[in-house]
């Protein structure tokens, strides 16, 4: 999941409505959306390789999602590191959400760059944990520490929370704007799929070739091997429903089509501690 914008506003009727696009390779295998039969209350996709997701909900109104932070000048990743989708689906039990992001500070260091955006929307929670975070007073060996969202128009892409890289900006700006306007589900949908890549001096310096820096600064990103593999939209309303719809792509498909529309309505339903 490389882009995220999303309205939290926890006092109104509708708390978030959120837009999200997940860039992969199209090689990693991968499910759409679903139940899990494993985990009947969680609903998400599912990484076929590492086993976690990138976003997902479960039938209490917890809800996760996952980018990575792009760093070209880190060191590479060694192979046995745990695959970052795992955080999100533990964020997705029905224990206690406090303990688990708890948890997930913890051991964040032992996870290639990630931030997570993680709730219990019921409870009005909402937060930010990013491990490449650095604190001005304890330095850069400081523990990750989850932040409270403030109310308000936010967005999360390969960098830390509200970086104004030009997708973020223009996408953020395109859902305050779609918001204002009372739009529908499928305005909502096509407002992330722009493929318009930024201009050189607007790119951001993250340790990847310029070329490669221009291809990922589009909010959707068509190349051959790698791209926008799914879009996502989730309203939660303070009546206790979630609503979710995604739309899977193709290698090659146009940005303005959206194909494989799945969507899913549920009432929310008090969690069960296991």
């Amino acid at each position: 999941m490389c882009l995220i914008v999303f309205s939290w506003q926890p006092d109104s009727a509708t708390p978030m409505v959120l837009l999200a696009n997940r860039d992969e390779f199209f090689e990693r295998p991968a499910e759409p959306m679903h139940w899990w039969s494993d985990r009947p209350d969680v609903l998400a996709g599912r990484d076929l390789r590492g086993g976690g997701t990138w976003i997902g909900v479960n039938r209490a109104g917890r809800f996760a999602a996952l980018t990575n932070f792009r760093d070209g000048r880190a060191p590479m990743t060694p192979k046995e590191t745990p695959s970052r989708g795992l955080l999100v689906s533990a964020m997705l039990d029905a224990t206690s959400f406090d303990d688990d992001l708890k948890r997930i500070e913890k051991h964040a260091h032992e996870y290639a760059g990630f931030n997570l955006l993680a709730g219990d929307l019921p409870a009005g929670k909402l937060y930010w944990l990013g491990n490449r975070e650095t604190s001005e007073v304890a330095g850069a060996a400081a523990l990750p520490v989850a932040h409270a969202i403030s109310p308000g128009v936010h967005g999360l892409s390969n960098a830390l929370l509200d970086t104004p890289w030009p997708k973020l900006v223009s996408r953020r700006n395109a859902l305050r704007d779609a918001l204002d306007a009372n739009a529908d589900d499928m305005t909502l949908l096509e407002a992330m799929r722009d493929a318009t890549e930024a201009a050189d001096e607007a790119l951001p310096h993250t340790g990847v070739t310029r070329e490669w820096e221009r291809t990922l600064s589009a909010a959707f990103i068509a190349s051959p091997a790698y791209g926008t593999r799914c879009t996502t939209l989730l309203r939660y309303f303070r009546d206790g429903t979630l609503e979710l719809a995604e739309s899977t792509v193709s290698p090659g498909q146009p940005a303005n089509e959206l194909r494989g529309l799945k969507r899913f309505r549920f009432a929310l339903r008090p969690a069960t501690a296991v």
